[in-house]
């Protein structure tokens, strides 16, 4: 590969990696056990739809590892994995779908949908004694992470539709 091509790819995942992070500090909700409505997962999605799935998920990772250090708790071992690495790495299975409407939709359903699957076994395994008492753990898991996922799913689809709409240069790589 194109040394100038690897050196590009770079600084943009860098970009959008800063990017995400910044507008994971802007909160709409936050959870209080963690867990919050932001538009930090956009960039994330944009680049895996822009640079193709490994990009996405390796980006995914190091926002992770950064969003962790930054003011991340860890409960438990596995929840380096599940609450950050993972979670945000997923994301990037994104790019495995089309530059296209319905595949931008769908790319951004599945890449969030794969992270809520991540909170989920993190919230019924790792944190099951916050569920109320008689309340099945895999339950309370689905609601308390539904509370703030929904939301921030509907928002990026919402954010990358209309990015799609008003500047599809954004997913598109410029070839010369």
């Amino acid at each position: 590969m194109d040394k100038k091509v690897d050196v590009q790819v770079m600084v943009e995942s860098a970009i959008m990696i800063a990017l995400a992070v910044v507008l994971s500090f802007f909160k709409i909700l936050q959870m209080p056990q963690g867990g919050s409505v932001s538009l930090a997962m956009i960039p994330i999605l944009l680049l895996a739809f822009r640079r193709g799935p490994l990009c996405g998920i390796s980006s995914g990772i190091i926002f992770g590892v950064i969003s962790l250090t930054i003011d991340g708790v860890i409960y438990h071992p596995l929840s380096v994995l599940f609450d950050y690495t993972l979670a945000f790495g997923v994301l990037g299975v994104a790019g495995f779908f089309k530059k296209n409407y319905p595949g931008i939709i769908a790319g951004t359903v599945v890449g969030v949908a794969l992270r809520f699957v991540c909170s989920l076994i993190s919230g019924a395994v790792l944190f099951a004694e916050y569920a109320p008492e008689g309340q099945n753990p895999w339950v309370y898991s689905v609601i308390y992470n539904g509370t703030y996922m929904l939301p921030e799913l509907i928002i990026c689809v919402v954010v990358l539709v209309v990015l799609f709409s008003a500047a599809k240069k954004l997913f598109f790589i410029k070839t010369r």
